[in-house]
């Protein structure tokens, strides 16, 4: 098994996740007004990844400038990799490619903890990715803890590029925001892409 063999109720049976669909579970994060560089970028080339409308042109022209933004916000002190291999317990299915890890580290050359956000890109199907990108997220809960890092939250999100599910685990507990982000919310994407490196 592999994280993308994951769906809800398999994860949720398997690891034993109390999971909550919450309202607006980061209504009190404030927004982040996107750099000119990203709006330009975005402005230049939305259009054109939702035109072409596959997972690796939204990927390369929405998503991937989108993280790399806060990266750049933390000045380049988070850790960005994109589609790379996270193999944390082969037995339990956590293992596989990931779109992106995001770190609370600056390491560029190997994946360090602790590791905060997984992004999962779904072509038009944010829920499909619920399983997947969930999996991933308790890999990198055991993965932190295994190297000593004991990060309370995990953060998720699985997006087309111009919408957005956000999610977050704590210990067993999994809250799925029930509210969708859309680009036009850029702000606010941001923002809660930002909380794990803002406290």
């Amino acid at each position: 098994m592999a994280y993308s063999e994951f769906t809800l109720s398999t994860v949720r049976e398997k690891f034993g996740l109390i999971i909550e669909e919450a309202d607006n579970l980061f209504v009190e994060v404030s927004g982040i007004e996107p750099s000119q560089t990203l709006q330009t970028f975005l402005k230049e080339n939305l259009n054109l990844a939702t035109a072409i409308n596959t997972e690796k042109a939204r990927s390369e022209l929405i998503i991937t400038p989108i993280l790399l933004e806060v990266r750049r916000n933390f000045n380049f002190q988070v850790g960005f990799f994109s589609g790379t291999e996270f193999n944390v317990d082969s037995e339990s299915g956590l293992n596989g490619y990931c779109d992106y890890i995001l770190t609370a580290s600056a390491e560029i050359y190997e994946i360090r903890t602790p590791v905060v956000t997984l992004v999962e890109a779904k072509n038009e199907n944010i829920k499909a990715g619920l399983g997947q990108c969930i999996a991933e997220m308790l890999a990198a809960q055991i993965f932190n803890q295994r190297q000593g890092n004991n990060i309370p939250k995990i953060y998720g999100a699985i997006t087309t590029g111009t919408d957005w599910k956000f999610l977050q685990l704590a210990d067993k507990n999994l809250s799925i925001d029930k509210r969708d982000y859309y680009i036009v919310e850029i702000n606010q994407i941001l923002g809660i892409l930002s909380v794990p490196f803002s406290t």
